[in-house]
């Protein structure tokens, strides 16, 4: 651990809606996407379109954005979605996982590697390597990610209206162990002075991707800078060599490649909560949120997806439907399931959810599938009470969509 002394530069539904919105040494190669560099706004959208400028020679295969293979996924410009009828399993494989990137992934060599911690908030300024991250203390969670923008795709079937974005199905989401040292223990090292009021974390990536957190949240004995995922290093496209895992919080604030961490003693307002992951619209005024676009958000909301392809097509006959159910409040207490508007049903959960209150819970139902159009609907509980609505809010951005989707079967 190398210590540097000096002075740093600091770097109704609409209701429950608004609640939610709470408000280095290093090698580097990126590749360049295939896609259209989509993002989640216009600024994301032209980092991506940025780096597709980069084309391979003449006769050679154009580079991607991504270092994993990515034909299992529904591409949409840097992003790579899962499609969640190939998982059964209480953890996504690392090579089913979503990917959010709102630049290509880097390409970090380990050996020069170095974390730097300081801002005007800490006592002093450090710089940590990989061996010395690995050295510390280790906690292990399993806790899942969504992209805020999940499902934005469903917005002109919901609202009628089109939110601008990658327009995501249902599978901008994944679950998966992660193990690190705490970022309390990492901060520790630097010292928090009495005045800290904010962390913000920095990425390596060409956007150089940062999101802010209260100190409280930083302090968090859940909060941690994981160097495995699934008891392997980080993949490239999930951050390696280190990221952080912020449960309960939208997956932009879980940032990768994390090269930097800034102790703030004032607020700090960066892309990722003024002109992106922030709810526009007229239910959140500009000037009531300025220097924010909108209100910024933080959490995600609770959740549930059936494990079928977006429509389904099945044969006649009794069926065994599975799905995913999540909350950043906690546990899931129950998933209910509805075909064509008729009663709802309560569905089994498999395992024991409240044994891990940041990861997803696993849920089934059987269905008699007759031949015609159908349409079913889950709706999840959290052991908070919080549940789906059967109604959706629109936002410009199209974040935080979460009613009890309604997923269209056909039957032969």
């Amino acid at each position: 651990m190398k210590e540097h002394s000096g002075t740093e530069l600091p770097l109704s539904r609409r209701d429950a809606l608004a609640a939610l919105a709470a408000g280095a040494g290093v090698a580097l190669t990126a590749c360049a996407p295939d896609g259209d560099g989509a993002g989640d706004s216009g600024a994301e959208g032209a980092a991506g379109a940025g780096a597709e400028g980069a084309a391979g020679a003449p006769g050679e295969a154009p580079p991607r954005a991504w270092v994993k293979d990515p034909s299992p996924f529904v591409q949409h410009g840097t992003n790579l979605e899962t499609r969640l009828e190939d998982l059964d399993g209480l953890l996504t494989p690392n090579d089913l996982f979503f990917v959010r990137n709102h630049a290509p992934t880097p390409v970090i060599d380990p050996a020069a590697y170095r974390l730097a911690v300081g801002g005007p908030g800490a006592e002093t300024r450090i710089e940590l390597s990989l061996d010395e991250l690995r050295a510390l203390p280790s906690h292990t969670l399993i806790s899942y990610l969504e992209c805020a923008g999940n499902w934005r795709g469903f917005f002109q079937r919901i609202t009628g209206r089109t939110a601008s974005g990658s327009q995501w199905g249902t599978g901008a989401v994944g679950c998966a162990e992660w193990s690190g040292p705490r970022l309390a223990d990492v901060l520790a090292l630097a010292g928090v002075g009495d005045d800290a009021v904010e962390v913000n974390v920095i990425g390596l990536d060409e956007a150089e991707w940062a999101r802010p957190m209260p100190l409280a949240k930083a302090l968090d004995p859940d909060t941690i800078l994981a160097l495995t995922m699934n008891g392997e290093p980080l993949p490239p496209d999930h951050g390696f060599p280190v990221r952080v895992i912020v449960p309960g919080w939208v997956g932009s604030s879980s940032v990768k490649w994390v090269g930097r961490i800034e102790v703030a003693t004032e607020k700090v307002w960066v892309r990722a909560n003024t002109t992106s992951y922030v709810l526009v619209g007229e239910e959140w005024p500009a000037d009531r949120y300025a220097p924010a676009d909108g209100a910024p958000i933080t959490t995600g909301a609770v959740k549930s997806a059936l494990a079928l392809p977006y429509p389904a097509d099945l044969s006649r006959g009794p069926k065994m439907l599975r799905g995913f159910a999540y909350s950043p409040g906690g546990a899931v207490a129950g998933v209910e399931w509805s075909a064509n508007d008729g009663p709802w049903a309560p569905a089994r959960l498999i395992g024991t959810p409240e044994a891990l209150p940041h990861a997803w819970a696993r849920f089934e139902f059987e269905w008699e599938a007759t031949p015609g159009s159908h349409v079913i609907r889950t709706r999840a509980t959290d052991a908070a009470g919080n549940t789906q609505p059967l109604e959706g809010v629109y936002n410009e951005k199209g974040y935080l969509l979460n009613v009890a989707l309604p997923h269209p079967v056909e039957v032969g």
